[in-house]
């Protein structure tokens, strides 16, 4: 019997053991992701520990969270999280949630709490800045979202902590936000003008960041590029600034210096905005914005954009238009740029690069004429009007003569038999190439200042490495008595 009664325990070792073999596979399953009430809740958490201990890089690790958070909140959600972490007294401005909506999600109820805990300044301000977002998402709520945004500036400049920097840059990033939504973005311009004055008083870097591309934006949206170029030289972008805020930043600043025709520095800061990007998954319209004052101004300085850019998946069907003016540019066909132009004028327009790109039919020419220098070594006038499309030999004419002084090709016109004779091919030496050296070891050695600067050091690390020198010091001076004391007793035993 003994034997009969032992078979069950050993199914039942067995069975454990097969049970523990499984949940190492059960652990495996990777965990479902916080929801959204407890991941405002954690966020909270992390702000009034910022505040606690003056570390701003818990806010900064909460912020980094906003474009994904903000894309999950409702009404529902937004309710739930205030009334867990807060009084109601930011509930007034949340839109009642659709029928669905509350159907949809059944609390269990909860105990009524005796007493909420008294809120942190910064955490409010997130919460409204949460709100702030969520109005946004409805043109119903456009002119409530406006009013929640006076209310918040106005308690953030009542407040006037340190603390709340962080916050603040977003905060005014949802300001603007709220007056182009409501059609009056020209109306926050002054607005945007004293905070940008009070945060270079008080060293608010990441305030005056924000606060610089906002008044940059609403300039170009505006089309008032003067007083965007004079607001750029009268200021000074923050060096501690995020890398978005410096993609905003060189962006602007690559439209500035684009319409202002110095296409090397708009080339420069359009680099810079890219390199200086979020992913393109994680900002596709930027990345295409960038990329389409890029192509442009790289068909300007004469240089073809490569063909692998165009075939990005991000960027493959918004630069589709630009693919054609490229092929046009290339291969200097005048009748396909101008039936390109016409047919993706819209398109140009509302992208504001038309411009820009009614600029590229002189570029069109001189390409097609480099084209022409590089196959022929003597080619009539008239050759050159039929191929290029142009309209008479004079325009031909004046046309070669301005591509040979700007020096794109190297030739002369022979006026009496009505040709042009082309120079040899320039070899890959000269002071350009240099030039072209100088600006790459310009940018890494930049790139590492910059790293530097980035770098995090512990705080009072100094003072132990002072005390640990001040310690060797003092065995010095003690190793050093010693040796003299032995010198002393050397010298005195040689005398007697």
């Amino acid at each position: 019997m003994a034997d009969v009664e032992m078979k069950p325990a050993d199914d039942k070792t067995k069975g454990g053991k097969s049970k523990e073999t499984k949940k190492p596979d059960e652990e495996t399953e990777p965990t479902p992701p916080p929801s959204p009430v407890a991941e405002i809740k954690a966020n909270i958490a992390l702000i009034e520990r910022a505040v606690s201990t003056l570390e701003p890089r818990f806010t900064h690790r909460v912020l980094r969270t906003l474009t994904a958070l903000r894309k999950r909140i409702d009404s529902v959600v937004l309710r739930n999280a205030i009334e867990e972490v807060y009084a109601k007294i930011l509930l007034s401005w949340i839109p009642p949630a659709p029928a669905s909506q509350s159907m949809d999600i059944d609390p269990a109820p909860t105990p009524p709490k005796s007493s909420s805990p008294e809120p942190v300044p910064e955490g409010e301000i997130y919460l409204r800045l949460l709100i702030l977002h969520h109005l946004q998402k409805s043109p119903e709520t456009y002119g409530k979202a406006l009013e929640l945004a006076h209310e918040t500036v106005e308690k953030m400049q009542a407040l006037n902590r340190r603390s709340m920097d962080p916050i603040a840059a977003k905060i005014w990033f949802a300001v603007e936000r709220a007056y182009e939504l409501a059609g009056e973005l020209a109306d926050a311009r002054p607005l945007f003008l004293a905070a940008q004055r009070t945060a270079s008083l008080r060293h608010d870097d990441d305030t005056q960041a924000s606060l610089i591309n906002r008044l940059l934006r609403s300039y170009v949206h505006y089309s008032l590029y003067d007083q965007a170029d004079k607001l750029v030289s009268k200021t000074t972008f923050p060096a501690s600034a995020g890398n978005p805020q410096f993609a905003r930043y060189h962006y602007y600043l690559g439209r500035i210096k684009a319409v202002q025709l110095n296409y090397t520095a708009a080339h420069t800061n359009l680099q810079q905005a890219i390199r200086r990007a979020p992913p393109p998954k994680v900002a596709p319209g930027f990345y295409q914005a960038v990329h389409k004052f890029f192509v442009v101004v790289e068909l300007l300085m004469g240089d073809i954009p490569d063909r692998s850019l165009f075939r990005h998946p991000v960027l493959e069907k918004a630069l589709s238009a630009y693919f054609e003016i490229v092929k046009a540019v290339r291969t200097g066909s005048l009748s396909q740029f101008q039936t390109t132009l016409s047919k993706h004028a819209s398109q140009f327009e509302a992208d504001k690069t038309y411009t820009l790109i009614v600029r590229l039919r002189q570029n069109v020419i001189k390409t097609g004429i480099r084209r022409l220098s590089l196959s022929y070594q003597r080619i009539s006038l008239r050759d050159i009007c039929v191929k290029l499309h142009l309209d008479s030999e004079e325009d031909a004419e004046y046309i070669v003569g301005k591509a040979i002084r700007d020096g794109v090709i190297e030739g002369r016109i022979v006026h009496e038999k009505g040709w042009m004779e082309c120079g040899g091919v320039k070899d890959g030496y000269g002071p350009e190439v240099s030039d072209v050296f100088q600006r790459r070891i310009g940018y890494c050695l930049e790139l590492h200042n910059q790293s530097i600067k980035a770098m995090r050091y512990p705080l009072n690390a100094h003072r132990k490495e002072l005390a640990a020198a001040e310690g060797a010091r003092e065995r010095e001076k003690e190793l050093a008595k010693e040796i003299q004391g032995d010198m002393d007793d050397e010298d005195i035993g040689g005398d007697f």
